[in-house]
């Protein structure tokens, strides 16, 4: 509840905005990620083998496996079953795909997606296999709790103990559930608008504070925190999703089944669930995706790529912080190889600002001044930059100053429209008169 407290506030400063800072490079590479996270924590679900937990997106699991080692731990515990309800799944998905379209200008997908078509079918195939030698095991299916055998709705909640306000433990892990949940919400809602086939914007701040209410209810009715999730928001794209009213209607079937449907919905089969996710993950990593970054150049390809090993190899969040801090990379070397152009004729150096010129330009710089040759002439040109660090016009002074030495003229190109005062020459009153 405290953690939703601060992501309200968090949306009250507006800071939301930081969401906008994430390259498209590592956005592209998360969604990638995403996609390739789920085709391999499906597999061994699509097989029947179920020790790590549905839903899991990290690296190390808790069953002491990694992503990579459960694939050839799977081998060892097939269930037929469950690879024919798999197999069932796939096939159901895209011949009604297909069929669904039809030629007659009906498009029954429209009334019954394919995903459904797959949830129905899985739990039919189990049902089919429960008397037989390929009968699917207890635990390889979908878990919700009965309301009924719970003691009603009330027997589930968990009221929270208001004293812990108190505790300063508390609050520390309270910030820390908000700016997990905040930055992943964020960094979800990014993705998931260049996914909206309308391209349009969510507006940021009110997501912090709408995801900050969430958790606090969520905290209240004992639930768990609540963040944005590409694979949800996708799926409710593919099915023909096109306004808000998607997402709350889909809140509330969500509500209504696991209240009142749960025994109807725990006999769906988890290879049933596999299926869709499969489907969802092959369609978030599809190889054209890594054909066009790297048609972009490296350095959109390796922030991309970068992002993708390193949300495999550790999860979804720390991941994405890495692979930002090597988009990051990319843009401060782009900036450091384009804060100024330098031209050579002959020991003559002409030397360009052309935007923003900060001190981590001020290293090459200082090499360029030390390879001018003896004799010639340096012109420094910052008629065009629009921001000059201190550092740089000390290190442009202090050249200036001992460049007689070595006998090489330094001019200073100044013009009345520059953008920095080290750059503007007084305006003619005589030629503007």
């Amino acid at each position: 509840m405290l953690g939703g407290l601060l992501q309200i506030v968090m949306g009250g400063l507006r800071m939301g905005v930081l969401a906008h800072f994430v390259p498209n490079a590592v956005i592209r590479g998360m969604l990638a990620a995403i996609g390739l996270i789920l085709v391999l924590k499906q597999i061994p679900h699509a097989v029947g083998y179920d020790a790590d937990y549905e839903g899991d997106f990290t690296f190390i699991q808790v069953d002491g496996q990694n992503t990579f080692s459960e694939l050839l731990n799977s081998l060892n515990y097939l269930q037929p079953g469950a690879i024919i309800v798999t197999v069932l799944g796939f096939l159901g998905f895209f011949l009604w795909r297909d069929y669904g379209k039809g030629d007659r200008g009906v498009k029954l997908t429209k009334f019954a997606p394919p995903h459904l078509i797959v949830v129905v079918l899985a739990a039919a195939a189990a049902a089919g296999l429960a008397a037989t030698a390929y009968s699917i095991g207890p635990d390889h299916f979908v878990k919700i709790p009965d309301i009924a055998q719970a003691g009603g709705l009330l027997g589930l909640w968990q009221q929270p103990s208001l004293e812990a306000v108190m505790d300063g433990a508390v609050w520390q892990t309270a910030a820390v559930l908000a700016a997990v949940a905040s930055i992943e919400s964020l960094l979800c809602v990014e993705a998931t608008d260049r996914l909206d086939p309308y391209h349009r914007i969510t507006p940021a701040d009110r997501e912090l504070k709408a995801q900050g209410l969430g958790n606090m209810v969520s905290g209240f009715l004992g639930g768990l925190p609540v963040t944005a999730v590409i694979v949800r928001s996708y799926a409710n794209l593919q099915a023909g999703a096109r306004t808000r009213w998607a997402a709350v209607i889909h809140g509330v079937i969500l509500a209504v089944a696991t209240l009142a449907l749960a025994s109807m919905i725990n006999q769906i089969p988890l290879a049933g669930l596999a299926v869709i996710l499969l489907i969802v993950g092959g369609k978030l990593t599809p190889p054209r995706l890594y054909r066009e970054m790297w048609s972009k150049g490296l350095n959109q390809f390796l922030p991309f790529i970068a992002t993708i090993v390193l949300i495999l190899l550790t999860d979804l969040l720390t991941g994405t912080l890495l692979g930002l801090a090597v988009g990051v990379f990319f843009v401060v070397r782009d900036n450091y190889r384009s804060a100024f152009v330098v031209t050579a004729d002959g020991p003559n150096l002409y030397i360009r600002f052309t935007a923003n010129v900060s001190f981590l330009n001020k290293a090459r710089l200082k090499h360029v001044f030390e390879e001018a040759e003896r004799g010639g002439m340096v012109i420094i040109d910052g008629t065009q930059a629009r921001h000059v660090d201190n550092d740089i016009l000390d290190t442009i002074t202090d050249f200036q100053s001992l460049a007689h030495l070595r006998d090489i003229k330094v001019e200073i190109k100044r013009s009345p429209m520059a953008g920095h005062a080290f750059f503007r020459s007084p305006v003619d009153e005589a030629s503007a008169s």
